[in-house]
């Protein structure tokens, strides 16, 4: 497997849940959890395709879709709380954590997730990597959610690195869209799972 970073790159920039660490289980586990505690259920590929955006919004997208009047805020906050407690199970995604590893201190490089702070923090913990980034951007801050590219722009602003000059690593459709709206080179890591022969190149917005 390998992994390219573009040659004009000064600063890399990743997703957390499903890019660097293996959360994403954790994190439907939750959700499921609280839809059955409100006597609900909720399409698996509904959760799927909405991956990256913050989770008062898709509680919000879920009562558009299937007419249900949930709290987005009591249910953000039940599920978050569902989800916190599963989080130290988190692991890395060892090739996107390779590559961490094989840039500290020859890339600045930064975090930007559609999570809350306290559980962006507390992965990072759990895979052993807290001090490998100079920049944290999180749902806490006052940035528009993917797929609109601010939490990339505010990450860049951070690094002080140009956005055309920044890569980034997501597992989400609207991560991706973001990035390329903020104008940088994007590596879809889901590409990792096709097998140990892939390489994973960049592409750049046209």
């Amino acid at each position: 497997m390998t992994i390219i970073i573009a040659p004009t790159v000064a600063g890399l920039i990743f997703d957390l849940d499903g890019t660097l660490a293996d959360t994403m289980a954790l994190h439907y586990a939750a959700w499921h959890e609280t839809f059955t505690a409100y006597g609900i259920t909720c399409p698996q590929a509904f959760l799927e395709s909405l991956n990256g955006v913050p989770t008062e919004i898709i509680v919000t997208y879920f009562n558009e879709t299937f007419g249900y009047c949930l709290d987005p805020v009591q249910f953000a906050k039940e599920k978050e709380m569902r989800a916190r407690a599963k989080l130290p199970q988190a692991r890395p995604i060892p090739l996107v954590a390779a590559v961490v590893r094989n840039n500290r201190g020859r890339l600045p490089m930064a975090v930007a997730t559609g999570g809350k702070l306290a559980n962006a923090e507390m992965i990072l913990q759990a895979i052993d990597m807290v001090s490998c980034f100079e920049a944290l951007v999180t749902a806490d801050d006052p940035v528009l959610p993917k797929p609109a590219p601010d939490i990339f722009l505010e990450a860049a602003r951070r690094l002080q690195v140009e956005p055309y000059h920044c890569q980034v690593f997501e597992d989400a459709d609207c991560g991706l869209e973001a990035a390329r709206k903020a104008g940088m080179f994007t590596t879809d890591v889901r590409l990792l799972l096709q097998g140990p022969d892939t390489t994973v190149g960049t592409v750049r917005r046209t």
